[in-house]
């Protein structure tokens, strides 16, 4: 009697496990079809008022102006900076994180009196972890040809091993501009935008922004956060991660967690890795 409880039980659950099992075959599937919007079209009546002179349309027009230079210059700080009151935005690139010490990516050249660094390259490669039938790897590189901004591309390749199926596999691309728009010595905070791709069959692509931030301790020992948002075919493409970092000089070990959204079904996965800057 037993026996047919603890089976029936494996019957019931089952299924569900191949649902859970099948995540990358329903991402793949929903991307490569474009998602159908349930907003219905409304129609709406609209006034036009007349002015009474020229004079009250050109008041409008000059109003309009103002705001948009206003808006536009805002925001313009908010992203970029002003270099002139800004002291920060002139800080150098370092060698490494801790190459001085309780440095991170950047040092003011003024005070520590040693060459900038002109170019440098940070390569991070982690192992990401769900489950059993659910694992992979993101490769990270940014390339920085200066103090003032890099590039930065994300590979995601992830495998799933179903109960019944043969491997399935699914690689998610990021290639992005990046900004840091706070360079203190420990601690950064920035912006991307750029594109993100799906291949493994799907073969599409979208639109990306995303923000990043790092902290440095003392001791040889950061930590960093980023967010990556995008959407392709009408349903999002996106990527959290958080982790810390423990250096040694031009080298480093990271354990942490990502987040990943690929159309409806989303990934939870623990990252141990490492890297190297050079």
């Amino acid at each position: 009697m037993k026996r047919i409880a603890i089976y029936c039980l494996c019957l019931c659950f089952l299924p569900f496990t191949a649902i859970a099992q099948n995540k990358l075959d329903k991402s793949k599937k929903e991307l490569s079809e474009k998602k159908q919007s349930s907003n219905n079209s409304r129609t709406s009546s609209s006034s036009s008022s007349s002015f009474d002179s020229d004079e009250d349309t050109g008041e409008l027009a000059e109003a309009a102006l103002f705001v948009f230079q206003y808006t536009v210059g805002a925001a313009w700080v908010g992203l970029v900076g002003q270099y002139e009151n800004e002291d920060h935005l002139h800080n150098a690139l370092t060698k490494h994180p801790y190459y001085f010490q309780a440095h991170g990516n950047y040092f003011n050249d003024e005070i520590i009196d040693t060459p900038a660094t002109g170019f440098r390259i940070d390569l991070k490669d982690k192992f990401i972890y769900s489950n059993s039938s659910l694992f992979g790897n993101h490769l990270d590189a940014k390339i920085r040809p200066s103090r003032y901004f890099y590039l930065k591309a994300d590979y995601y390749q992830l495998l799933e091993m179903p109960l019944q199926d043969d491997t399935n596999n699914l690689s998610l691309f990021y290639f992005n501009f990046a900004y840091d728009r706070i360079r203190f010595e420990r601690f950064n905070l920035g912006w991307t935008l750029g594109a993100s791709y799906v291949g493994s069959g799907v073969d599409k692509g979208g639109f990306s922004y995303g923000l990043n931030a790092e902290y440095f301790l003392n001791k040889p020992l950061s930590f960093s956060a980023a967010a990556k948002w995008s959407h392709i075919n009408g349903y999002p493409v996106n990527a959290y991660e958080a982790e810390a970092s423990v250096h040694r000089k031009n080298m480093f070990i990271t354990l942490g967690v990502e987040h990943l959204k690929i159309a409806s079904p989303t990934y939870t996965f623990a990252t141990v890795g490492a890297g190297i800057y050079f």
